[in-house]
């Protein structure tokens, strides 16, 4: 397999790249390279040439336009082994292109500038850069892609053992597939809400860790700054109270609810919500799915919280608000974003939004009906247990929660809390579980405490065992066929 004739260099960071064009000429590779990256090779006394003069198209709009040509791309994309595609380049006296060496014009870095400008940021995302990625990428096969100086040191290696591997071809073309997609994410966050500068945070969860939020759809009306844990609970805050079509308001503290209630006033659910869990809600993020008015703010009036995340504020409502000069007041639509991402083991991670079910697919598995009182007792409970961190047990009334097992190791200790946690008799409650239940012990604890329905995914080994022991002690259980695990 043919090694390094012919490189094409050209970079806006130029880290190590003096290093790595000395040792290409020195094994007779030609270089080929564009605007400032062929200055800097040519003030260090590296031959170089220019990319126009190669391809025969000068650099046009004030350098926009300087690799994407014919010339150029044919010899990136040129598959050696494709007797067409030799017969094009013979034809056409296009040589072949073996190395592609370029990073991208620093998109990210801009936007990170306090004062850019939404031109100045337009102006570096780049175009023949990940053009030529990934059109090498595409070509692995035969043209190496190295789109980061950390590749230098390896590619350098394999190149003085005189064959480039396979797998550093292959690995190469991941990183630039990689580099990309991100790239055109920051770019497409930034124009969906131009202007929107990364906000640097205090700290991240805890004082000694750095963090930085970027994008955000919402407008901070009052208040403090966001923090880290701000953010992360008003967005848990809408994303549930927005999951009721009624008037509905949540409490979360430290992503998970404490208290969650639906009424026909927004302001009833409000103060049922609070009611729900009262000690919690001190300190804690409030979701509205509707208006935020003068008596919802009275409600809230004597009571500390963080932050009040809802579509709107009354201008009633902030008056009243404007005496707790600490209160983060936060607009925000429904959330509509179908994809979720986050960070893990070094990359990243992405899924489409959890969404619940509908009501038909439900399953009715035990002696007892439940009735269609008790099945929108059920549907309640559902919809909260799905915003609760695993494993979850949620304890409701038809329309408030009354206690909230979260993030237990065990579902029969996630149990086991929610009733500990009761505020209200649980007595005649709905219970709901994120997942199935492994043995009957759950349902057991949830029978002791009076729970006279519970809804589950179902899908256990042991269902019979369940559903035998929900017969046993005159319960009535709904599979819904899916579970709503949250980490």
């Amino acid at each position: 397999m043919r090694n390094v004739e012919r490189a094409i260099l050209s970079v806006s960071d130029k880290s190590g790249i003096l290093d790595l064009a000395r040792a290409l000429t020195a094994r007779g590779v030609e270089i080929l390279s564009t605007g400032g990256t062929a200055r800097h090779l040519a003030d260090a006394g590296i031959a170089v040439t220019p990319i126009a003069a190669w391809s025969g198209a000068p650099e046009i709009l004030g350098g926009r336009v300087k690799t994407l040509t014919p010339r150029v791309f044919g010899a990136v994309l040129f598959d050696r082994d494709n007797a067409a595609h030799r017969d094009d380049v013979e034809r056409l006296g296009i040589p072949a292109i073996d190395l592609v060496v370029v990073n991208l014009y620093p998109f990210e870095a801009t936007i990170a500038r306090d004062g850019v400008t939404v031109d100045e940021a337009i102006e570096q995302i780049d175009v023949g850069g990940p053009s030529m990625l990934r059109a090498a990428a595409k070509n692995h096969k035969h043209v190496l892609p190295l789109p980061d100086p950390s590749l230098y040191a390896e590619f350098l290696r394999e190149f003085e053992s005189g064959t480039i591997s396979d797998d550093f071809r292959r690995r190469c073309a991941v990183a630039v597939f990689e580099k990309t997609s991100a790239y055109d994410a920051a770019i497409a966050a930034f124009l969906e809400a131009p202007g929107v500068r990364p906000i640097h945070l205090r700290y991240g969860e805890n004082p000694q860790q750095t963090a930085t939020f970027h994008g955000g759809s919402f407008e901070q009306l009052q208040g403090k700054e966001l923090s880290y844990n701000n953010i992360l609970d008003l967005d848990a805050a809408t994303r549930l109270a927005n999951a009721f079509g009624e008037p509905a308001a949540a409490v979360i503290k430290h992503t998970n609810p404490c208290g969650v209630a639906r009424r026909d006033s927004f302001a009833e659910a409000l103060r049922a919500a609070i009611a729900a869990d009262p000690v919690s809600a001190y300190g804690g993020i409030v979701g509205a799915n509707r208006p935020f008015d003068d008596d919802a703010a009275r409600a809230v009036e004597s009571l500390f919280l963080e932050v009040i995340v809802a579509p709107s504020f009354t201008e009633e409502a902030r008056a009243i608000l404007a005496k707790k000069k600490n209160l983060r007041l936060i607009a925000a639509a429904a959330p509509t974003n179908d994809v979720e991402v986050r960070s893990a083991a070094g990359g990243i991670l992405e899924q489409s939004a959890d969404r619940i079910g509908p009501r038909d697919a439900w399953r009715v598995v035990t002696e007892r009906q439940p009735s269609e009182s008790e099945m929108r007792g059920l549907e309640f409970a559902w919809i909260v247990c799905a915003h609760v961190k695993s494993n979850a047990i949620v304890l409701t009334g038809e329309s408030q929660s009354i206690g909230i097992g979260a993030g237990q190791m065990s579902r029969v200790d996630a149990a086991k809390l929610a009733v500990m946690k009761a505020t209200a008799p649980t007595a005649g409650s709905f219970a709901a579980s994120d997942a199935f239940f492994p043995f009957r012990d759950g349902l057991d604890v949830l029978a002791d405490a009076g729970v006279r329905a519970v809804i589950q995914p179902g899908g256990s080994v042991r269902d019979a065992e369940v559903i035998a022991a929900a017969n046993e002690r005159g319960v009535a259980m709904v599979f819904t066929g899916e579970r709503h695990f949250r980490h």
